[in-house]
């Protein structure tokens, strides 16, 4: 007989290994809340399908034979398998194991994704957060795209197909050398930046922050002098302590310190954090963290003072 046109299904092993360990169909019925001749009749169709006997049968009940000792191993790590599997699919279909893909925008230094992410984590261990930085339209992209679930992007970004719902917001920061006259000011007005030179990077926030310093300096009647190089943030900051130009950073980046560098606040300015995410997307996990990301986020405009909002 071909192995492969075997046609058995759960109960056929379910029936025979319950009626193995309690050596009688009665008793294997009993357990399973059916009548005995349901065990007898799916033992003997596996017995006709498999082409060997399983059990001997006695008056005191039923034993197994050589066959039956071999069949009766493999049932049970099947049906162990299939139980773990079913344990396995309820855990990711309830979001309670799996991963969640993320894009950020934003560090991780400090701050409301830092609090939500050490938050949900702590609430779902066995969910795994796979992080992705990158600018505003990769990370729409890949959401539409269902490449990723959920992106952290700042303002109100144009996500067509998406959701977005708005979380928190992050105070601007300006980045400046040590010793420089403004790091005496406690507040930075955009009317003291308006002579000054400005670096930033060419990779995302760079473009950004570019656009950002063009409007606000652009209301003063002043195009920016701007320059772009080729690193990252950290060497950006570095490039700040020597000299080369003020820069602009949010809130959460603040707390990541760099030698000969001060972070100064720009004075009534704050970035607004949103998320956003495909409603195509049947990822639980995701459900669980857009739960979250809205619970702390509602608590945290409960609990800030209104100077601090």
């Amino acid at each position: 007989m071909n192995g492969g046109d075997i046609r058995m299904e759960l109960r056929h092993l379910r029936y025979m290994v319950a009626a193995a360990e309690r050596g009688s169909f009665r008793r294997a019925a009993k357990a399973m809340g059916v009548h005995e001749s349901a065990i007898s009749r799916r033992v003997r169709d596996l017995e006709d399908e498999i082409g060997a006997a399983l059990f001997v049968r006695h008056h005191g009940g039923v034993q197994l034979t050589h066959a039956g000792s071999q069949f009766l191993i493999r049932a049970r790590k099947a049906l162990r398998h299939i139980g773990h599997a079913a344990m396995d699919a309820g855990s990711h279909g309830r979001g309670e194991a799996g991963a969640v893909r993320i894009g950020i925008f934003s560090s991780l230094a400090s701050g409301f994704l830092a609090d939500l992410l050490r938050a949900f984590i702590a609430a779902h261990p066995a969910i795994r957060p796979d992080l992705v930085e990158g600018g505003p339209s990769a990370h729409i992209n890949a959401v539409q795209r269902h490449d990723l679930d959920v992106a952290f992007l700042t303002g109100q970004p144009s996500a067509e197909g998406c959701d977005l719902a708005q979380l928190w917001t992050e105070r601007v920061y300006v980045a400046i050398p040590d010793g420089d006259e403004l790091s005496k000011k406690p507040v930075i007005s955009w009317a003291a930046l308006y002579e000054r030179h400005f670096i930033i990077s060419d990779t995302d926030p760079g473009p950004e922050i570019h656009d950002y310093l063009v409007k606000h300096l652009a209301d003063l009647g002043r195009h920016p002098s701007i320059e772009s190089y080729r690193v990252g943030r950290d060497n950006l900051m570095h490039l700040v302590a020597l000299g080369r130009g003020l820069t602009l950073t949010s809130e959460a980046t603040i707390a990541t310190r760099f030698p000969g560098v001060v972070y100064r606040p720009l004075s009534d300015d704050l970035l607004t954090f949103c998320a956003v995410w495909s409603p195509r997307n049947d990822n639980p996990a995701l459900r669980r963290l857009l739960s979250l990301a809205k619970s702390l986020s509602a608590t945290q405009r409960i609990t800030r003072s209104p100077i601090e909002a």
